[in-house]
Order: C-alpha cells, then structure tokens, then sequence
C-alpha cells in the first residue's frame, strides 16, 4: 500500500473512484484502501485488529472512514447474518446498527493506537445514525427541526396501531415515519390521516413496498391507501425502530417541493444541491432533479439564503469532530414582513458528500471531494 490517507471503503465504488481523483488532482497519491469486507472478516468487534494488521512501517497520516453502503456481504457482516439480504430489502435496523458503530468504534480505537487521526468521530456517527438521538441533540442546541412525535427515551412504535393512537393524542394528522437508522430514504414514508366521523382515512407515500411480508426499498414511491394497507407496512417497517416527525410543509415553486442539501467541510457550508420533486420525498436518487440553486436564491432573498447556510452550519456545529457531514434543510414559504423564512433541519448525513461535478460556493472549480481534500491538505494531514 501507498499514500498517505487510509481509506475504509468499499473498493470500485463511486465513492473511491471520487476520492481517488479528488486527491490525483490535488497532486496527492491514491488513497490506501483497506476495503469493508477485510476489517468485518471476522465480526465488526475485531475490525480494529484487521486494520493493524494492514498497517506496514509507513503510516499513514489520516484515516477517512466511509460509507459501507452498496456491498450486499459487507450488510451481511454488519448485521451479523448467515446470508445476504434479499436485493433491497430495508436492512437497517437494530442489528445492523449495533455492527456498524460497533466496528467504527473498533476502527477509531485502532487509528488512536497506532496515532493516525480521523475525518470521523465514532461517537459522533452513533448520533448521525440515529435519528432520535440527532433531534435530540440538534434540540439541544437549538437547531431548528420539526417536531418529534416522543421524546427520545420513549419506546419506539410497536406497529400501526400504537402510531395511529399516538398520533391522535397529539392531535396529529400529517407526519414523516422514519426507520431510526436509515439512509438514502430507506423506508421513509409520509403519512397523512383524516377522521371522518367514526372511518379514518389514511394514505401513505414513499419509496417502499411489501413483498413477502417484508419491506423492500423501490425507486418508484407507492401509494398506500386505507388502514387495510398502511397498517402492515407500519407493521413490518416497527421492528426496525421508527422515529416520527410532524410534516413541514416546503416551499413549492415551478409546481415542485424543494429542499436543500447543504454540504459542510470543517464547519463551513461549501456546496448546495437544491432537490426538487412532485412529491414530498426529494432524494436525488429517487429520480428527482437537481433545482436551479439561483433561482432558489432569488425565491428566498439574501436573507433567506443566508438563513439556510447558517442553520446548516449551526447542525455542523454539533458535530465538530467529523469533518464533513451533508446537511438537507427544509425550506418554508416565502418570508413576510414580520415573519423570516421558516427553514429547518431533516436529517444530518456522515456520508452526505456523493454529489458529483457539484461546483462549490466558493471555489467553483471544487467538487465535494476536492474541498475536502484541500480541508485536510490545510490541516496538514496531507
């Protein structure tokens, strides 16, 4: 192995092939990839003594820890199964939560020992991906989000009907149900109810599907309709932890909903993507666009653009030992005279940064990944 950042990853990637130009481009060496599947060979608490042993007499000078995301065995190995997971199914629950911060722990501990500092905090990406914990913290701090259905010690959802009943008691009828330690918006769906006299009408949107009694992620979001099919989605989707959010209503302009991912390096937004759909769920991923980032800005004005980047930048601040986390911030209606533009925080992605050719705010010659590099050539780790 050569170069002197180490790179935790899934090797052929996009993510690495990314990395990889970035740091070419900059004058650097290749990064040493030590892939997922050699530090999970033997379980997620030995990932650290795999990653010792493919240390040699040439330190490298920092460590980026990945997503491990687009490898079906490298699942398989976090989860601690016997086989691989059915193609996309909804795999991110419990068991695979505890693999993963418990092998990013085991990765950091190891980089500590042998001195080699990291872009990542493991403590920090135990919050990242867990949704009830990142509201809470992000509460904490004042951050703006929306509200959370429980507070965060509260038993996840056991089903449809314990969800349907909590949502009447506060009076709830439009929420987003997440699984707690998902991405990319898996199993996310929006769910709006109405009461009629004693009927309730239920309707329930989002990129997954049931097959076999399991939840499966789909590009095309589905339309579910009436308890007799929202229920056994909710159902089969409680076991992986759900948390709930009340429905922020986005601003719609040229009869699309947007959102803004903001990237931040080192607590500074440096990139912005505007996600633009039909529906209510703007993942790129989905087959949504990429808006026009100066119309947006002409929407909002210079105040409410410098809203969005500064609320970006407060959730950065919660995590200030990663370098670089994706922020998606929920744009409201217009400003009026007494009131600023509503904004508020969805989520706070650890591997938020796949987002090619997308120019930078400052230096428009920078992709995502060449303002990450050039972060870390200024901090000398380079």
């Amino acid at each position: 192995m050569s170069g002197a950042l180490l790179l935790i990853g899934n090797p052929g990637t996009r993510r690495t092939a990314l990395l990889t130009a970035a740091l070419a481009r900059a004058g650097h060496a290749a990064p040493r990839v030590v892939p997922w599947r050699t530090v999970l060979a033997d379980g997620p608490d030995r990932a650290g003594m795999h990653l010792t042993a493919a240390l040699d007499d040439r330190p490298p000078t920092v460590m980026r820890i990945d997503s491990p995301g687009d490898d079906p065995q490298v699942d398989r190995l976090l989860r601690g199964a016997d086989r691989v997971a059915l193609h996309g199914a909804v795999t991110a629950g419990p068991d695979w939560y505890r693999g993963f911060t418990t092998a990013t722990a085991a990765l950091a501990s190891a980089a500590r020992a042998a001195r080699i500092p990291s872009t990542t905090d493991p403590d920090e990406i135990a919050v990242l991906f867990d949704k009830p914990a990142c509201h809470a913290r992000l509460t904490a701090a004042r951050v703006p989000v929306p509200p959370a259905l429980d507070a965060p010690d509260t038993p996840p959802v056991s089903g449809w009907a314990e969800l349907r009943d909590r949502l009447a008691s506060r009076g709830w009828h439009r929420v987003f149900v997440k699984p707690a330690h998902g991405s990319s918006a898996s199993g996310v769906l929006a769910v709006q109810l109405r009461r009629r006299g004693r009927h309730l009408d239920v309707i329930a949107r989002g990129p997954v599907e049931l097959a076999g009694g399991q939840p499966f992620n789909t590009l095309r979001p589905g339309v579910f309709r009436g308890e007799t099919e929202v229920a056994p989605l909710i159902d089969a989707l409680a076991d992986r932890h759900l948390h709930v959010e009340r429905w922020f209503p986005k601003l719609v302009y040229e009869r699309r909903a947007v959102d803004v991912r903001v990237l931040t390096v080192g607590g500074t937004a440096g990139h912005a993507v505007v996600r633009a759909a039909t529906g209510s769920i703007t993942n790129l991923h989905l087959g949504n666009a990429r808006g026009d980032l100066t119309t947006l800005r002409s929407v909002l004005g210079d105040d409410g653009w410098r809203r969005v980047l500064d609320v970006a930048e407060a959730a950065a601040a919660c995590f200030p030992r990663t370098l670089t986390v994706g922020v998606d911030v929920l744009v409201g209606a217009r400003a009026t005279a007494t009131r600023p533009i509503p904004v508020a925080v969805a989520e706070v992605n650890a591997f938020g940064d796949l987002l090619p050719n997308l120019p930078g705010l400052h230096r428009p010659d920078h992709d995502p990944y060449d303002t990450q590099v050039a972060a870390l050539a200024e901090r000398m780790l380079l």
